[in-house]
C-alpha cells in the first residue's frame, strides 16, 4: 500500500486534487449566482450550511478503489468543504462483498496517515436473503472497528452481527452515530416497522440522526422521513425529533468544538449558557465566533426557540 501511494502520488494525483477543487468552486459559484445569494433577492438556500463527503465506488477493482480512497483523504486534507469520505454503491454486490475486508484494511491504512480525516461508512445496509448468511454478520463491526467510521450509514443488519448487544453498547460508548433511512430501507430491503433496529439503537444509547438516503431513488425528503417515524413508532415523540436533529448536527464533521458540554443531556458550555434566541453574551459570541460546529448548532437552536414559542 504505501508504494501505491507513492506511485498515485508522484503519478498525477496531486493535480486530479487541485483539479477537483477547481471544480467544486465553479459549481458553486454556479449555485450561488442561481440562488442570487449576496444580493437582496437571495434565495434562502443561501444559508444552508453545505459540506461534502467524497464518494469512493467500492464496487470497482482494488486499484481503482485504492486511488480514489487516496484521492478522498488528500481532498479533505487540502478543501475544508470535504469534511471526509463514504463508501458508496450497493454494499451486497459480488466486489463490495468479496473486497470488504481489503477496504477495511485501505481505510486502516490511510487513518494511520491522515488521521484528522473522518470516515463515514454504509454498513449493514443488507438483509437475510440478498447475501450468504455469514454475510450479515461482520460489516457493522468492522466498519467501526477496522474502518474507523465514526457514523454508519443505514446498520439496519447489527441484530445478526456477531454479539449485537456488545456491539451496540461499543457505538453507545463511543458515540457512532448511525444514519436511518426509513423510507430507503423499506423501498430497497423490504424492512420498516417492528422489523427495523430504530428502536433497539434508541433503547441502547446509540447516537441516531434521521436521513434520506438517496432522494431521488426514494423519492423522499427530510420532512417525511421525521413524518415516518412518528407514524411508524408511537413511542417517537417530538423531544426525540428534536434530539436526532440535534445529533445530526454535532456529528456533521464541522470543525470546532460542540455548543454542548454534554451532548447526552444537551447542556450548553458555560459560555453560552441559557435560552438560546435572547441576548448573546459576549463571551458566547466569541465562543461561537472559533467554533464553525457551535455555530451551526446555535443557529438550530434559536430556529427550535422560535418554532417552539408558537405552541
Amino acid at each position: 500500500m504505501p508504494e501505491l501511494r507513492d506511485k498515485l502520488l508522484s503519478g498525477g494525483l496531486k493535480d486530479i486534487v487541485a483539479a477537483t477543487r477547481a471544480k467544486l468552486d465553479d459549481d458553486e459559484n454556479k449555485m450561488h449566482a442561481r440562488l442570487k445569494c449576496g444580493t437582496a433577492e437571495a434565495r434562502p438556500a443561501c444559508d444552508v450550511t453545505v459540506r461534502y463527503l467524497y464518494q469512493v465506488l467500492r464496487g470497482l477493482p482494488p486499484e481503482a478503489v485504492f486511488a480514489q480512497v487516496l484521492l478522498g483523504f488528500e481532498l479533505a486534507s487540502a478543501d475544508p468543504r470535504f469534511v471526509g469520505l463514504n463508501l458508496v454503491m450497493p454494499e451486497d454486490w459480488y466486489v463490495p462483498m468479496h473486497d470488504f475486508r481489503l477496504h477495511m484494511k485501505m481505510l486502516d491504512y490511510f487513518h494511520e496517515i491522515y488521521p484528522q480525516v473522518h470516515i463515514s461508512l454504509h454498513a449493514g445496509e443488507l438483509a437475510m436473503g440478498l447475501v450468504p448468511p455469514e454475510g450479515v454478520t461482520f460489516h457493522i463491526r468492522e466498519s467501526v472497528e477496522r474502518g474507523h467510521a465514526e457514523r454508519i450509514g443505514h446498520g439496519v443488519d447489527i441484530m445478526n452481527e456477531h454479539d449485537p448487544l456488545g456491539l451496540l453498547r461499543e457505538m453507545a460508548r463511543n458515540q457512532v452515530l448511525v444514519e436511518i433511512c426509513l423510507t430507503s430501507n423499506d423501498v430497497i430491503l423490504g424492512i420498516a416497522g417492528d422489523d427495523h433496529p430504530l428502536p433497539i439503537y434508541m433503547k441502547y444509547g446509540v447516537p441516531l440522526a434521521l436521513a434520506t438516503d438517496d432522494e431521488g431513488v426514494s423519492r423522499s425528503d427530510m420532512t417525511h422521513e421525521y413524518l415516518r417515524a412518528v407514524e411508524t413508532y408511537d413511542f417517537i415523540s417530538y423531544l426525540d425529533l428534536k434530539r436526532m436533529a440535534r445529533m445530526s448536527l454535532e456529528h456533521s464533521f464541522l470543525p470546532g468544538l460542540s455548543l454542548w458540554s454534554d451532548a447526552k443531556s444537551f447542556r450548553t458550555v458555560g459560555a453560552c449558557s441559557g435560552q438560546p434566541g435572547g441576548k448573546m453574551a459576549s463571551a458566547c459570541q466569541k465562543f461561537l465566533e472559533g467554533s464553525e460546529r457551535a455555530n451551526v448548532e446555535w443557529r438550530l437552536e434559536e430556529e427550535l426557540a422560535r418554532f417552539e414559542k408558537k405552541f
